[in-house]
């Protein structure tokens, strides 16, 4: 037996355990290729509903369907992302506390009940307005929560070995997602009727949802989780689960003692205690998270969700050509997590990071310039796009990696919650600035240089505080707070006090680990 104690763990029945160990040695097999395809639909989901929302939106307005105002039809996005927010939080929180597996049933649900119930607004009176918009918040709620319950797994449950690349690629499927709506709705407008067309378009993601619900059903809890929650039982026979369907119950060298590791299991943390721990005691981990993930977030909604505007306003593109030059642009932003999640594997995660932002923020500059000088056209800024974004989205898709892989297990989901909230209130401010310039040649020149600059603050942040991640357990990381490490010849907890009360414990590093 390779884990020791029980549920009833306590201060005084340590756990010792070689799980993390047995994970990470794993070969690539069927069960992965099962597990990535079951959770990482989450990204496809949320591409795919900002896609819809923003194709249906003129449809929206009209007297036939729902009457809505072209603000009040705007509002639509921004109550989807607050739900995003709010679910990332309450349900980060949960997934730390309750497990990963039931959180990603439970959001995958949240989500599917919500996107499904906007279809049935059928009216346009106040009522049916405050209905179509919680519904929004809803649906968003759960892909919010999908965000930090599944980063969590893929990490957890994802050997050492490919855990980069795996998890850039399912980042950058939200593009996946994106392209999968443009190209039904180019089908779905032009052959349904407005009244029907819209609602259809909703329909699509819980579609898909409940097609995926079943795969998850039968995917096991993460070990990691259960055994750092003195779950020790449960954790071998989750273990034993993925080493059986993966066929890795063959004859193998047993494992070496060393790479056990001693968990003195914790209680809960809230965010309050936790936003000192991340911002007082790893405040290196914390700036780089918080850089990574506002500059790329800014970039995204700047340029997403204006781009239509650009197309229509500067090159004149009429609205029923527009989807056709975001498939482009949706192309090159899922072939750059595709084609170089690899290398963050291989060159490593600070090469890559910051080569994919600095690139990203300079060829930007340089399209500001061509932009400036009248040198471009629709087809070709949509080129230039794309090329920027093959960079950008790599990069993007990897901060999400950095936030779910350098804080401790067992705040991983709720530090993923945090940084996506800090994120998106940022990210707010890109379509602002954007879209109050798009009517000023000028003006959009300094936004793009702007939103150059912004990048290149991103790439400057991980060549300063980056962390070298790749190939790495998890636990050589950030050691769990619940571990139990030598010190100067000393046994000391990593951290295991206060978090009843609420107050922040103190996180021990061993040595050669940066905060």
């Amino acid at each position: 037996m390779t884990v020791t104690g029980s549920a009833e763990t306590t201060e005084a029945q340590p756990v010792s355990t070689l799980i993390p160990a047995r994970v990470d040695r794993m070969r690539w097999s069927r069960f992965h290729t099962r597990m990535v395809v079951a959770l990482g639909v989450a990204w496809i989901l949320d591409g795919l509903e900002i896609t819809v929302a923003s194709d249906v939106a003129d449809i929206l307005e009209k007297k036939n369907t729902l009457a809505m105002s072209a603000r009040a039809v705007g509002d639509i996005a921004s109550v989807y992302l607050i739900g995003e927010v709010v679910g990332a939080l309450v349900f980060g929180r949960l997934s730390d506390k309750l497990g990963r597996r039931r959180l990603f049933l439970v959001t995958l649900g949240v989500y599917l009940i919500g996107s499904g119930l906007t279809a049935a607004t059928f009216g346009h009176d106040t009522g049916w307005v405050i209905w179509l918009y919680a519904t929004r918040f809803v649906a968003g709620m759960g892909i919010g929560g999908e965000y930090a319950a599944i980063n969590s797994a893929i990490d957890e449950m994802i050997p050492a070995h490919y855990r980069g690349r795996v998890d850039i690629a399912i980042n950058g499927t939200y593009w996946g997602g994106a392209l999968l709506g443009t190209l039904a709705e180019l089908v779905i407008l032009n052959h349904l009727s407005d009244t029907v067309s819209w609602r259809i378009g909703f329909l699509l993601g819980p579609v898909l949802a409940i097609a995926v619900i079943y795969v998850r059903r039968n995917l096991p809890e993460s070990p990691r989780w259960l055994v750092m929650h003195g779950r020790a039982a449960e954790a071998e026979a989750a273990m034993a689960q993925m080493e059986a369907e993966s066929g890795e119950r063959r004859e193998l060298p047993p494992l070496d003692e060393s790479k056990a590791i001693l968990l003195n299991p914790i209680t809960d943390m809230g965010y309050v205690a936790l936003t000192r721990v991340l911002f007082r005691q790893m405040p290196r981990r914390s700036i780089l998270s918080a850089s990574l993930m506002i500059t790329q977030s800014f970039l995204y909604n700047a340029i997403f969700f204006t781009y239509a505007l650009v197309l229509g306003t500067v090159y004149h593109v009429r609205s029923g050509s527009i989807p056709l030059y975001f498939i482009a642009f949706a192309i090159g932003n899922l072939a750059g997590p595709l084609l170089l999640g690899r290398l963050f594997d291989t060159i490593g995660r600070r090469v890559m990071i910051s080569s994919t932002y600095l690139l990203s923020g300079v060829l930007l500059s340089l399209t500001a310039w061509a932009f400036d000088a009248k040198l471009l056209g629709a087809l070709s800024q949509t080129i230039a796009w794309s090329v920027i974004f093959f960079f950008a989205s790599a990069g993007a898709s990897a901060a999400y990696l950095t936030v779910s892989e350098i804080f401790p297990l067992e705040v991983r989901a709720k530090a993923i919650a945090v940084f996506f909230a800090i994120a998106q209130a940022f990210g707010a401010l890109g379509p602002d600035i954007y879209g109050s310039l798009v009517n000023s040649h000028r003006g959009l020149f300094i936004a793009y240089l702007i939103g150059g600059a912004v990048m290149l603050l991103g790439g400057v942040a991980e060549l300063v505080f980056g962390v070298a991640a790749e190939r790495r357990s998890l636990e050589d990381i950030a050691t769990p707070m619940s571990a139990v490490v030598s010190l100067g010849g000393g046994v000391v907890a990593g951290a295991r006090t206060g978090f009843a009360r609420g107050s922040a414990p103190e996180y021990i590093y061993p040595p050669n680990h940066k905060p």
